[in-house]
């Protein structure tokens, strides 16, 4: 009887061993920088069968994901996605935004050298990002036996993704024709990567990211990530976090309806059908757990929804800094506003203070002035927005978007379809940051591993994407993280 209960407890002990928590052998995070929700069914009819439709068809879809934070741009939006947050808590406030007075740049950080070039574009890290995202989080489920690699055209749609303790990002440098990274990653590019580069590099100076070209190279790198990474190949789950950005690029230039707009998405769908077969061969159908989704929509060009009778305009963010310094010059004698960016006045407090001026005086004024344009909504003391008349849904996202000592200290909301641009007759572009559907409403695909298909118009949100990825992992959501797991 002894030998037997012996016997038991030692088969017991060793299936307790080998038991693991069920997760996929490797999560894929693909983010399509400007890619309105309606893409996925304005170019449906062209689209192959293997690669957005196959998503669609096989995937789950949550058609009314709406971003819940303005403003809406490419660094936020990436940040927001992968920690689940918003600005508030994430702290990045922009592309760029100043801080201290001093305008900064989201990833920038001359603490790091570049890695591939002797160029400055890879003095690159996502030091200023004050949240975990989810790479961050599966390390430490896994005591960092996990892999986690970036990798984009832009460097903060590489970097802000894989998170603090990613094993690598690489983003490319247009100087040098070929991707790179940083020393907060590594003090030397891996062999494969010099290799990849040796075989794909562009003359110096070519701007990829307004090419085709983009979307082709960006899937190689990452097809070559996968296989010589050996992304899920190991004893635990791995991820690749992967952002297109030539999309964006070559919708600011020509907008939503141009024919060059049209094309990079015929690019995206073919070379993410062969993305998607490359997955299948190496990691196996099945096996792998992928999230599509965007860091921001577009708003159509005003020239050519006014063609057709729609209002629409451009907010020459220019002009109203100068006209407002011109003002608060008459009225204070003084000209602080440093410039506007992310529909965000920014005050300089050394002006402010060497004048001997009130800061709150100073913007009460400016508020007031800016209220008399016909051109904006809303007008509002980023720091008073709870006390400001405007519709709920505005306001939080207001809110969502403003961190002290990061943001402007003065918000506006444009009429809808006005957006920062130059008001010419001949422009063909677009822009976005706004907090409206054309703005905020984007795709969220989940496909692969224990996904069902189908698809639901419940509103969710862009900080449930990371909810919902951690809470089918069984880990903990990143530390910012307010958005709320959404299974189905």
């Amino acid at each position: 009887m002894k030998k037997l209960y012996t016997t038991a407890l030692i088969l017991a002990l060793a299936i307790a061993a080998h038991a693991q928590v069920a997760r996929p052998k490797l999560v894929v995070g693909l983010v399509v920088d400007q890619m309105r929700w309606d893409y996925l069914y304005y170019y449906y009819n062209e689209y192959g069968t293997g690669g957005l439709r196959r998503l669609l068809a096989e995937g789950f879809s949550y058609e009314n994901t709406h971003i819940n934070y303005a403003p809406t741009v490419t660094a936020i939006g990436h940040a927001s996605i992968y920690s689940g947050s918003v600005p508030a808590l994430h702290g990045i406030a922009g592309n760029h935004f100043w801080e201290n007075d001093k305008l900064v740049y989201c990833c920038d950080d001359p603490k790091v050298q570049t890695v591939g070039s002797n160029s400055k574009e890879g003095q690159m890290s996502p030091h200023r990002m004050l949240s975990t995202t989810i790479g961050d989080q599966l390390k430490l489920a896994t005591n960092f036996r996990s892999k986690v690699i970036g990798v984009a055209l832009k460097d903060r749609a590489s970097i802000l993704p894989a998170g603090h303790s990613a094993d690598a990002a690489y983003w490319w440098d247009t100087s040098a024709g070929h991707f790179v990274s940083s020393t907060f990653y590594m003090d030397k590019l891996p062999k494969w990567v010099d290799d990849f580069n040796k075989k794909n590099h562009t003359e110096p100076k070519f701007n990829i990211k307004m090419s085709n070209l983009g979307v082709t190279m960006t899937f190689k790198m990452a097809e070559a990530a996968l296989e010589n990474e050996r992304l899920g190949q190991g004893d635990e789950t791995d991820m690749l976090a992967v952002s297109i950005s030539s999309t964006d690029a070559i919708g600011h230039e020509y907008s939503t309806r141009g024919t060059e707009n049209h094309d990079v998405y015929m690019q995206l769908d073919k070379d993410l059908a062969h993305f998607l077969n490359a997955l299948d061969q190496k990691v196996g159908r099945g096996n792998y757990l992928l999230f599509l989704s965007a860091d921001h929509g577009a708003a159509h060009n005003y020239n050519f929804l006014n063609g057709k009778r729609i209002p629409a305009g451009a907010f020459e963010y220019k002009k109203a800094v100068k006209d407002l310094n011109a003002f608060l010059q008459q009225k204070h004698g003084i000209q602080p506003v440093m410039g506007e960016d992310n529909y965000q006045f920014y005050l300089n407090d050394s002006i402010i203070a060497q004048a001997g001026k009130k800061k709150q005086d100073v913007v009460n004024d400016a508020v007031e002035y800016l209220r008399q344009d016909p051109q904006y909504l809303y007008v509002f003391d980023e720091e008073q927005i709870s006390t400001t008349t405007m519709p709920d849904f505005l306001k939080t996202r207001m809110q969502h978007g403003y961190i002290r000592h990061r943001s402007g200290e003065i918000g506006v909301v444009t009429r809808p379809q006005f957006f920062g641009a130059k008001n010419s007759p001949d422009y063909r572009g677009t822009s976005h940051g706004q907090p409206f559907a054309y703005d905020n409403h984007i795709p969220w695909l989940m496909y692969g591993w224990n996904i069902k298909h189908g698809e639901t118009n419940t509103e969710t949100t862009i900080n449930d994407i990371a909810a919902t990825v951690c809470a089918m992992l069984k880990i903990q959501m990143p530390n910012g993280c307010i958005g709320k797991p959404i299974l189905r």
